[in-house]
């Protein structure tokens, strides 16, 4: 990580010199600081020096794996950049705090009758001559610590190297192929599934515990995931199957929360050790079982006796599979049957690694390069992890030079407990550019098996300053990052969710966390509040702290002074006042409160105290409130808040517009527009967002409400924007005001018209409606969802230009006399009406929009990519009558590409379009629609000839599948 914090200064201190440090705060200290003539000189030395140690870490960095003198010598230098790092970063905010000075007084007379709340401590922010004369006086003294350690790795005699700074562009992805999952290990996979699934004599039927044992990297935990996916053991009728990782250290408390977790229990209540075991046996009693406990470590027959006799209520043919490294764990957890996971055959491995290897490469230089590959490959003993490692490292290396420099590195006489497992991965970590080095190394402040959001993580690593690049590319350069090391098999166990942003999860090997855990040594901490030891943090810089409940903050933790990150989960009545007046170096601190009934849990005001803090993220907030004082934090980049459901979060602070680097302003909660909630006035002037999850428009009679106009200046924005309040807009001048088409980034819009008073405006209704026509999306939307809309009528004149809306939902528009000629949406696949409160009883040729304008060569096309429609809850609904016979004609084509139709909740509708069933509809589903139940039941329906051809039919709880075959669900 040296090599990578050193850079960053270097690029700092360029900064400096270019800035006005060097030219106002010169002709200061010339008068003050007699010993700094010149503050340019002083820095540019400064510059200098770093430059030269600079060139001799890589070699440093690689030695100290095996030289432990080197390794200590690494860890000073480290303390002196982060030391010099907090200086600048002391100057920079200071520097911010005086521009926000400035900003404030410059303000117009208009602007000054405003009631601005001034910040808390702001006097602090103008630096005085005596705290401009200490930072330089701190310069000076950094330089001196920075000449003593140089002159002792001279002893070392590094050897000197420009080192590898230039991350290169992310390679393709798609043809990347993982193929340890089902290399060498068809025969042993079989023999798991049988054994979990009871074949065999009358010993194997009856056996309870299954132990698969292996070393580290050979595939333990992935046999698992086949076995526990495999379609054979999902039908065998478990009543509940679960997945824990234990790991080390055993911690009994976590181990029984995360078994209660995993077969849908809630512990959140638990704090003694007996009602979690009363939870435990209540879950399993009598149940028929598949358990998997992946990666056991413990030897300790007392800490694993409570967990057996509390399994031994499961019902007969429960299994439950342990993976685990050490033979005697697998007695010890009384398994009656042991499957010994062996190395792969050089052949299987050879697979593994040149298909990743030769990926993209033509015949000529697999040719060239086969040789030196297969003596790479066995250098892998047979292990996958190795050989996905080791193959996508040299996927990247073209010439036959660099795989024989690969193949005769030092690093493969490394003698590890894990017979050289970690060669090839440190083979690829120091092929890795220093800024990649440094996200990857991160990484080891999380527990093993933790679940890792793309998101959160490339957010964290901007927060702390690990991503060069200008401001506008710092999350596409911060995502790349991460590509690159998926890329480089760094990750796994990837996952998706989300509609549009596909946001993604994922997973990092024990083994893989091991090395960042080797290389962070000191510097990244877990700390479990259930254990007894406590690691050595002095020098921590990264610390997650998981605590039980109604426990106090350790004491311990204070001696790391230096944190850079907090992650406290299991937060609850804790004295977070003095963890904020210690920890003021932080950049990043996430809080995950504990579940605490109706009590309400705030932030502090000695949140204020964290003006180096870049991003800020709350799980569960109870508070009414956030204290004014977090508008000191003008480092803050990200703030997240995902507030308790039993709570009101009711406003946000006053002062928000003061928080002028804030990039993402994201709330978190269920029901959003249900509750009364107030945005802060000029809030508009962070044009620097680039999220905003929630836009809230401020009541009338609100003496300092926030209008929709404060969205004017916001044209960063990206992804999703839910506006909630619309009802509250005056006039369409207001609405027009937001500039919302000037918005290109958003793909995803909420427009939510509710309101303080509803109910008590007559002509509301005619202002919803000039609103939604003044309120012009960005052509690129591509989703699209309107809710609380009381206009007679809707389609507002720019509907019909986004050409890229995929997916639309109206709901609960209570005035909405009929639908709006939706059809002539050409580009639409996706389209959900719901809400009891829609008053219209009859669906015409209206919602088809038929018009010349739909016409294309002779051919008249409705809803032409619609792919799912679905109607819910529509109360009133009697009737949909098509298009009055016209759909047989040859120049009208409707709906062709429906695959999809979800009735749901429409007690009064009689009958369907006959158009629906000529199109390529896959799915029919109809809930809580008696007479269209009765309709089109099967065989005895009046209409179920109309539907017989669909290949999945679903009527209430019946489904109904091709072969004719019945499943009640």
């Amino acid at each position: 990580m040296a090599r990578a914090l050193v850079s960053t200064i270097i690029d700092q201190l360029g900064s400096l010199i270019a800035s006005e440090f060097t030219g106002r705060l010169g002709s200061l200290f010339a008068s003050e600081v007699m010993s700094i003539v010149n503050v340019e000189e002083e820095v540019e030395k400064l510059k200098l020096k770093f430059q030269a140690i600079q060139a001799k870490l890589d070699d440093a960095e690689e030695r100290q794996v095996k030289e432990k003198a080197v390794k200590l010598w690494l860890e000073r230098l480290n303390d002196v950049f982060y030391e010099m790092g907090d200086v600048l970063d002391e100057w920079n905010t200071a520097k911010i705090k005086t521009d926000i000075e400035k900003e404030e007084k410059a303000e117009t007379s208009a602007a000054k009758r405003r009631k601005v709340l001034s910040l808390t401590n702001l006097n602090s922010s103008v630096y005085t001559v005596s705290q401009r004369r200490d930072i330089a006086l701190q310069i000076k003294k950094i330089t001196g610590k920075l000449d003593e350690i140089d002159r002792e790795g001279d002893m070392y005699q590094f050897v000197l190297t420009s080192g590898n700074e230039e991350v290169d562009p992310r390679p393709p992805t798609d043809s990347h192929v993982d193929v340890s999952n089902i290399l060498g290990r068809d025969r042993v996979k079989g023999d798991l599934v049988s054994s979990l699934l009871g074949k065999g004599n009358e010993e194997e039927r009856s056996l309870h515990v299954i132990s698969l044992v292996g070393m580290g990297g050979v595939g333990k935990t992935t046999l698992a995931q086949l076995a526990y996916n495999d379609s054979e053991v999902n039908s065998a009728h478990f009543e509940k199957k679960g997945w824990v990782c234990v790991s080390s250290p055993f911690n009994k408390f976590m181990v029984a929360k995360a078994i209660i977790q995993a077969f849908g229990g809630d512990d959140s209540n638990s704090t003694l050790w007996s009602s979690l075991m009363n939870k435990m046996c209540d879950l399993i009693r009598g149940r028929k079982l598949f358990l998997v406990l992946d990666d056991v470590w413990t030897e300790d027959f007392t800490l694993w006796e409570p967990f057996r006799l509390a399994l031994q209520n499961a019902a007969q043919g429960s299994r439950i599979l342990v993976t685990t490294r050490n033979n005697r764990v697998a007695e010890v957890m009384g398994s009656a049957k042991r499957i010994n996971l062996e190395e792969l055959s050089d052949d299987d491995c050879w697979s593994i690694f040149s298909t990743i290897a030769f990926s993209d490469r033509d015949s000529e230089q697999r040719k060239d390069l086969e040789e030196i590959g297969r003596k790479i490959s066995d250098k892998c003993k047979g292990l996958p992890l190795a050989a996905r490692t080791l193959g996508s490292l040299m996927r990247f290396k073209s010439r036959k030079e660099q795989w024989e420099m690969v193949f005769h590195s030092r690093l493969w006489e490394l003698q590890d407990v894990e017979r050289g497992l970690f060669a090839p991965l440190l083979l690829s970590y120091y092929d890795l550019p220093s800024p990649l080095r440094r996200c990857f190394s991160y990484c080891a402040v999380f527990p093993k098996d933790y679940v890792f959001s793309e998101e959160d993580l490339v957010s964290m690593w901007m927060a702390q300053g690990y991503i060069k690049s200008n401001a506008n590319m710092e999350r596409i350069v911060a995502r790349e990052y991460l590509e690159i090391l998926i890329i480089r098999s760094l990750f796994q166990d990837f996952r998706y969710y989300g509609y549009k942003e596909n946001i993604m999860s994922f997973k990092m090997h024990d083994i893989v966390h091991d090395l960042a855990q080797f290389m962070a040594k000191n510097e990244c901490n877990t700390i479990n509040g259930y254990e007894e030891s406590r690691p050595y943090l002095q020098n921590a810089r990264h610390l997650y702290l998981e605590s039980p409940q109604n426990a106090q903050i350790l004491k311990s933790i204070y001696s790391a002074k230096n944190l850079r990150t907090l992650i406290f989960v299991g937060l609850r009545a804790h004295n977070l006042s003095k963890l904020f007046q210690h920890f003021k170096r932080l950049r990043t601190l996430t809080l995950s409160y504990q579940h605490s009934g109706t009590k309400a849990m705030k932030l502090p005001d000695a949140i204020g105290n964290l003006l180096h803090l870049r991003y800020l993220k709350i799980h569960y907030y109870s508070g009414d409130r956030l204290p004014e004082t977090i508008c000191n934090l003008c480092n803050l980049q990200i703030l997240n808040i995902a507030i308790h459901f039993r709570n009101e979060l009711k406003k946000l602070p006053q002062g928000m517009s003061k928080l002028i680097n804030l990039k993402h302003l994201i709330l978190e909660e269920k029901d959003f527009g249900t509750r009364k909630f107030k945005f802060p006035r000029e809030i508009g002037r962070l044009s620097s967002l680039t999220k905003l999850s929630h836009f809230c428009v401020g009541g009338k009679d609100d003496s300092q409400r926030c209008g929709l106009g404060e969205l004017k200046y916001l044209n960063h924005l990206q992804g999703t924007l839910k506006i909630y309040g619309l009802g509250n807009v005056v006039d369409a001048c207001e609405a027009k005001n937001a500039e919302l088409k000037k918005k290109i980034g958003l793909c995803d819009l909420y427009l939510y018209f509710s309101e303080e008073n509803v109910g008590n405006h007559g002509g509301r209704m005619e202002i919803d409606v000039s609103v939604l026509n003044a309120l012009e999306p960005p052509p690129g939307l591509e989703i699209l969802r309107i809710g609380r809309y009381r206009g007679t009528t809707m389609f507002p004149n720019w509907m019909v230009s986004l050409a890229k809306l995929k997916r639309l939902t109206l709901t609960h528009c209570e005035n909405l006399e009929r639908l709006p000629p939706l059809g002539k949406l050409q580009f639409l696949e996706d389209l959900l009406i719901c809400g009891a409160s829609f008053p219209f009883r009859k669906v015409g040729a209206e919602f088809l929009g038929i018009e010349s304008e739909n016409k294309k060569d002779d051919i008249i096309k409705i809803f032409p990519n619609l792919k799912t429609l679905s109607f819910d809850s529509l109360r009133n609904w009697e009737e949909w009558i098509g298009i009055g016979g016209q759909e047989e004609e040859d120049c009208i084509v409707i709906m062709p590409c429906l695959q999809r139709l979800l009735i749901s909740q429409c007690p009064k509708i009689k009958s369907l379009p006959d158009f629906l069933f000529k199109t390529s509809l896959q799915e029919f589903t109809v809930v809580k629609s008696p007479i269209l139940s009765r309709l089109y039941r099967r065989s005895t329906g009046e209409d179920w000839a109309k539907i017989s051809h669909i290949p999945e039919i679903q009527i209430n709880s019946i489904q109904v599948q091709r072969d004719g075959q019945e499943v009640i669900r």
